[in-house]
């Protein structure tokens, strides 16, 4: 059993920035504007041998209304009953807040275990809020700065106590197993066939799925319907989300890691440095997907920020799914969804054949094809073709349509081999590669997707010379000449 540590306390104590210390790696957004983080972040943390889940918090606001504060508390609060341990954050330069009083109060009845600490806490400026900490009820406070690292040790000798009563009280409480770890009987050639498989979806190694799409289009709202429950903030206002949250699920059997995006809008738009920062992270988890869902509103599809997040999803190499959201308003859905294909086809002809479906996030209708559209498009990002097949196949492109002269030099293709997949790489050896026209080669991409099934896939081609000489160029002439002085030499 790992033990889950929940850090919370005002916005602006430095919550993120613990969170960060701890996982080691910078994956929460931190800023000096007060209330940057609103999503619940998960993360692994490390603190010499103890290892377990820390979860970042939205700052405490004393709201409790449907506002985006009283919707961000409600968050924290379901995150302080999710974990095992709180760790209650106080700004110890600031000192002990009406606010700090009132939450205190809540983790006293909410938590069995609330460890306080006052953050912020180097020099001699912090000593009177340390002090004041005393009065909170909460027993003696910490003295850390997440910024500097000081206090982990005093942080790690609280937590260990808890860890092992956990971890003793789980062992108690598991079944008695019985099994049986004989060899199962399998050999060599069993094992080469498994390992020419391609890669498997496991819990350890699940499909990475990032959301992204401009604000409002319904991203938050999507994943929590996935999940089932309200993971996510949400709401009707523009950009509430800002960091790049990723979730462990397991979707109808299929073991998925889903990164919620926050909106990505013009960057002409973008000047505020907060919000740099929100697509930075974006842009992150774009990279490190496998699969990216391009979620688009239905009532304003294919803007030209649409075309640029899809775009850019293809040119990073990943598997692209378009879905359509709020299709449950939709009136006229024949015509609409009509239109939709003509203008996918004709405003992103270098996805051509990806999977176009139209879902509800509000609903939950067309989330079971979204799901097949995922693993239909991740399978085709594997797709391994055979040399001997890609050869046969390049002959006969050859004969369909040669390959141009340019400058009256003729282009030789000779032959053709898959170096990578993830997405699929093709490499053709020839001669010239330099003047090939960069149509010829959109020729021999479409043929690759149309003739092998890769539809929507980024196909990567590269055109190599040949490495080798003609070690015999030459060798003629140079032989003449020598013969010749040797006879002059004789007569």
């Amino acid at each position: 059993m790992s033990l889950t540590l929940a850090i919370v306390g005002r916005p602006n104590v430095g919550k993120s920035t613990l969170f960060n210390r701890l996982v080691g790696k910078r994956l929460a957004l931190v800023d000096d504007q007060p209330g940057v983080t609103r999503d619940l972040r998960e993360g692994q943390a490390r603190l010499g041998d103890l290892r377990f889940t820390v979860i970042d918090t939205a700052g405490l606001e004393n709201a409790t209304d449907d506002s985006l504060q009283g919707r961000m508390r409600r968050l924290t609060e379901r995150a302080v009953d999710m974990a095992d341990v709180c760790l209650f954050l106080i700004d110890a330069r600031a000192g002990v807040t009406p606010n700090d009083e009132i939450f205190a109060d809540i983790l006293r009845r909410r938590s069995a275990h609330v460890i306080l600490a006052a953050n912020k806490a180097e020099g001699a400026a912090a000593d009177a809020g340390v002090l004041e900490a005393y009065g909170l009820g909460l027993g003696e406070p910490i003295r850390l700065s997440a910024e500097h690292g000081e206090g982990m040790n005093d942080l790690y000798t609280r937590l260990m106590p808890l860890a092992d009563a956990m971890e003793e009280e789980a062992e108690d409480q598991a079944p008695e197993t019985d099994v049986d770890v004989a060899d199962d009987g399998e050999d060599e050639d069993d094992t080469a066939a498994r390992a020419s498989e391609p890669p498997t979806i496991t819990a350890e190694k699940p499909l990475q799925v990032a959301v992204v799409g401009r604000p409002n289009a319904g991203k938050s709202t999507l994943i929590n319907k996935i999940l089932g429950e309200e993971r996510l903030l949400t709401g009707p206002e523009a950009g509430i989300t800002r960091d790049a949250i990723s979730l462990r699920i397991d979707w109808d059997g299929t073991p998925m890691r889903i990164f919620d995006t926050a909106g990505m809008r013009k960057k002409a738009k973008v000047q505020e440095k907060l919000e740099k920062l929100s697509v930075s992270d974006g842009l992150r988890a774009v990279k490190f997907a496998e699969v990216v869902v391009v979620l688009l509103d239905a009532a304003i599809p294919f803007e030209q920020q649409d075309l640029r997040i899809a775009d850019l999803a293809e040119r990073e190499g990943r598997a692209v799914v378009v879905a359509v959201n709020k299709w449950d308003v939709e009136e006229n859905k024949q015509d609409k969804l009509r239109e939709l294909k003509e203008s996918f086809e004709r405003l992103l002809p270098q996805l051509r054949g990806a999977p176009l479906v139209t879902v509800s996030a509000k609903t939950g209708r067309g989330l079971d094809r979204l799901h097949d559209a995922i693993l239909r498009a991740h399978a085709v990002w594997n797709r391994r073709v055979p040399t001997a097949a890609l050869n046969r196949w390049l002959i006969g492109m050859l004969e369909q349509h040669p390959p141009p002269a340019p400058q009256g030099k003729r282009i030789k293709l000779r032959y053709m081999t898959q170096a990578k997949t993830r997405p699929p790489g093709f490499v053709v050896m020839c001669s010239h590669p330099d003047k090939m026209p960069e149509s010829y080669s959109r020729y021999l991409v479409n043929g690759l997707r149309q003739d092998f099934d890769m539809p929507g896939t980024p196909i990567r081609l590269t055109l190599r010379g040949q490495g080798d000489k003609n070690p015999y160029k030459g060798r003629r002439k140079k032989n003449a000449g020598a013969l010749t002085k040797h006879l002059k030499g004789r007569s």
